[in-house]
């Protein structure tokens, strides 16, 4: 759908339901996470199948980018069709 995935892009399908995932510690998302983000800690991320829903589309983020592209290989190999890596929270720039 997107050939390099951007904020805009994440703020078009946040608008259309998706779904905000933050794959960082618990520790850190304490610290300050973005709006209607939820915390699914890349450690935890096999258990999505209890917190997110198949049929609306994922986005990840973490600081760097790193655990988000960790966990949407992740979430792809165990059959979620529309996961999107933000990557670092600070390319999220919906108002």
């Amino acid at each position: 759908m997107f050939d390099s995935f951007t904020g805009i892009d994440a703020c078009k399908l946040l608008a259309d339901g998706a779904q905000l995932v933050d794959v960082r510690s618990s520790l850190e998302f304490s610290k300050g996470s973005l709006p209607d983000a939820i915390n699914l800690p890349l450690q935890s991320i096999m258990s999505a199948d209890n917190f997110l829903e198949r049929s609306k589309p994922v986005i990840l983020y973490c600081v760097s980018g790193a655990r988000s592209a960790t966990a949407k290989n992740y979430l792809e190999q165990i059959g979620f069709k529309e996961v999107y890596d933000l990557g670092s929270f600070q390319n999220y720039c919906c108002q």
